[in-house]
């Protein structure tokens, strides 16, 4: 099913809102840990503190450890809507993969030109709508949880490395970073502010907006330093024209 894509944000919000995307009530609560599989270690401590270095992790809402590139996040998701993502490459990311087995009432809706594209998991015959369709790191999507409590996931899978690149598209598109880690927008994570840009974070109160601007070189936020995002979370970005968000990377650094 599909949805097409408005011109603006209010007819966007609205149709959003029409397909049951509400924006109120809704908990973005997630505690995120990476951990490695036991015959795949290379180093001992030292590497070990340097990865956690250098993913930037700190607090209890998100931690990150790992002495190598293989690992696994655990993600609650909430009741009702979130905007959650994938944080590691998991062989294709056949969302059948992504969730693993028995994710629960979810349902998944990812964002494009053509608009949103529905993707649900029918717990009586154990199987999503489209088992193979892909959610890849760096893409951000809603997910609708339909239960009444949380169901925790645990994304299992590598961490993206190397030369990373990821597009944004003119207008809206739902992103994350590629990287399993939580920082500031662009000073951690890479994000361009090669002109005016606008990014919309999902939360228990709404929508938490922020807006890039380009002439003065700083954001709107408290601090000026921009909206910090957390390990698999996706978020609305608003852009005039298209471009690629880069980034090297590397566990070892």
């Amino acid at each position: 099913m599909r949805q097409p894509l408005g011109g603006c944000v209010q007819k966007e919000m609205k149709k959003v809102a029409i397909k049951g995307l509400t924006l109120r009530n809704v908990s973005a609560k997630f505690a995120a840990h990476t951990e490695t599989i036991p015959n795949k270690m290379r180093t001992k401590a030292l590497i070990l503190t340097a990865f956690v270095g250098a993913l930037g992790i700190a607090g209890a809402s998100a931690q990150v450890y790992s002495v190598n590139a293989v690992g696994y996040v655990n993600k609650s998701i909430p009741a009702g809507f979130s905007i959650v993502a994938n944080p590691l490459n998991n062989g294709g990311n056949k969302i059948s993969d992504v969730f693993g087995a028995n994710p629960g009432s979810l349902t998944v809706y990812r964002f494009g030109d053509a608009g949103f594209s529905i993707n649900s998991y029918d717990t009586d015959f154990e199987e999503w709508d489209d088992g193979d369709a892909t959610v890849a790191p760096g893409e951000g999507f809603f997910v609708l949880n339909g239960g009444d409590a949380a169901v925790n996931i645990t994304f299992v899978g590598e961490v993206p490395q190397g030369d990373l690149s990821n597009g944004l598209p003119q207008g809206f598109s739902i992103r994350s970073s590629q990287v399993p880690q939580e920082g500031k927008l662009d000073s951690d994570l890479g994000f361009p502010t090669d002109e005016a840009v606008t990014v919309y974070q999902f939360g228990a109160a709404g929508y938490s907006i922020s807006a890039y601007d380009s002439d003065f070189e700083e954001w709107d936020t408290a601090d000026g330093a921009g909206p910090v995002v957390g390990v698999a979370e996706g978020f609305w970005v608003l852009r005039a024209s298209a471009t690629n968000w880069t980034r090297s990377f590397s566990t070892s650094e």
